[in-house]
């Protein structure tokens, strides 16, 4: 039967144009790993302010909330589309002085709200808070409550727990009460030597590479300053995106692992 004959060989052939159509299909665009930039204690200085908001890419501004030049930089940070945080002042276990519109642990509910609604009012076009110093208030879950209480009756506001005690259960407390947030993976600048916070962008880079997303908190140094002028131009494989939208890469990582653990 000649057709029968036929058939291994046009099966080959099949299996072949199959081949070549799969190999010439261009597999999905892996997404880049995405990190996120915060400059803290913005607001003192008007020069060095300037210098943060002009940084080339869309690095978050975190200023303290009534200090003497906040308004105007925070405006002008939204103005070229970086995101506002308020640096709220919390309260150490070492009782540092804090500055302007700090939170404190004797504080009533009502003066601690109170405090931070006037902090939210300073700083224009906010929309996330993280915490300055805090290395006691971050570790107590009832103020941490009372502050992601406050947080939910604005929208859209994130937090993020810049981590100054591992005893922290801010971002906890955050994740229970519905408020979006993220943890603080390196500080840029503990050691302020350039060769120290090129080494710390070097290991932001590296963790977000291996892990899909990293956060980075730094300060309006010099050296910080410069390493970001020089380095942020030079990223290909790796994309500065705002605070909020490492929280989303976040999110979508968590929901594909808890749906794996039901397939």
């Amino acid at each position: 039967m000649p057709g029968l004959q036929r058939w291994p060989a046009l099966k080959f052939r099949c299996l072949g144009w199959l081949f070549l159509l799969l190999a010439s299909t261009p597999l999905p665009a892996q997404p880049l790993p995405v990190i996120s930039i915060i400059i803290d204690d913005l607001g003192r200085e008007l020069r060095t302010g300037q210098r943060v908001v002009d940084l080339p890419a869309p690095v978050a501004c975190a200023f303290l909330p009534h200090a003497p030049h906040t308004r105007d930089l925070a405006m002008r940070a939204h103005a070229v589309h970086k995101e506002v945080i308020l640096h709220l002042p919390m309260a150490t276990v070492d009782h540092r002085p804090l500055d302007p519109g700090g939170v404190t642990l004797d504080m009533t509910q009502s003066q601690f709200i109170r405090t931070l609604q006037e902090d939210l009012a300073a700083v224009p076009h906010v929309s996330g808070i993280n915490n300055h110093m805090g290395s006691l208030l971050t570790r107590h879950p009832g103020h941490m409550m009372w502050l992601m209480h406050e947080m939910r009756r604005h929208d859209r506001l994130f937090f993020v727990d810049s981590r100054t005690t591992v005893d922290t259960v801010a971002r906890r407390v955050a994740d229970e009460q519905g408020v979006p947030s993220v943890d603080r993976d390196v500080f840029l600048d503990s050691d302020p030597d350039i060769e120290a916070v090129r080494f710390q962008f070097r290991r932001l880079l590296a963790l977000a590479r291996r892990n899909g997303s990293a956060t980075a908190i730094g300060h309006p140094y010099a050296s910080t300053l410069r390493v970001l002028e020089e380095e942020l131009p030079r990223l290909h494989d790796v994309r500065v995106v705002p605070v909020a939208d490492v929280i989303q890469v976040q999110r979508g990582r968590a929901s594909q692992w808890q749906q794996s653990l039901y397939r």
